[in-house]
């Protein structure tokens, strides 16, 4: 039977269970042998990490052909306006080509989002605003890059949801373990 980890993955950690570069891996959270991570998350992002002990359902899931839905909640620096919103929404140009339509809309700060440490970075004089960003690719820092493009920088970045699984009520560190 098919067996899925959900993870929230703390700030900080890799999206592999060896520790690299001072930087602790999945190992320190995760001892279940024979699960993979269905994608990655960047060690500076947080949120939802997809494992799996099935190789078929880890390539349909974090195989960018299979279009499966990814949800962030992004905090960028700057306040997310109509026409940033519709330029992301339409996709926008990044160095390694054009980024498929996304479904983008403003919100305000999660309110069971735990607090981060060590905090994010703010300036008393620049604002910052929240976004739901859902895209079905996954070009590498992506999201970040995308709202760069549209010259709103990430600040924090925490993936809500990957296809119909969703972080629910994990805390960072905490995982559930699902039959499929």
């Amino acid at each position: 039977m098919s067996q899925l980890l959900l993870f929230n993955k703390p700030y900080g950690v890799l999206s592999q269970f060896t520790d690299e570069a001072g930087h602790p891996g999945l190992a320190h959270y995760l001892e279940q042998p024979g699960f993979y991570p269905a994608g990655r998350l960047d060690r500076d992002s947080e949120g939802l990490l997809v494992l799996t002990n099935d190789g078929a359902l880890q390539h349909r899931i974090s195989h960018p052909k299979k279009k499966m839905a990814k949800t962030y909640w992004v905090q960028v620096e700057g306040i997310a306006d109509s026409a940033a919103i519709n330029q992301l929404a339409r996709g926008v140009t990044l160095k390694d080509g054009p980024t498929r339509p996304a479904v983008v809309t403003a919100m305000d700060e999660p309110a069971n989002l735990w607090r981060r440490e060590p905090p994010i970075r703010q300036r008393k004089n620049k604002p910052t605003s929240w976004l739901s960003i859902t895209i079905k690719e996954g070009k590498n820092r992506q999201v970040r890059r995308m709202t760069a493009a549209v010259e709103l920088p990430t600040l924090r970045l925490v993936r809500a949801s990957v296809g119909p699984w969703s972080l629910q009520t994990l805390k960072p560190g905490e995982w559930v373990e699902l039959d499929f």
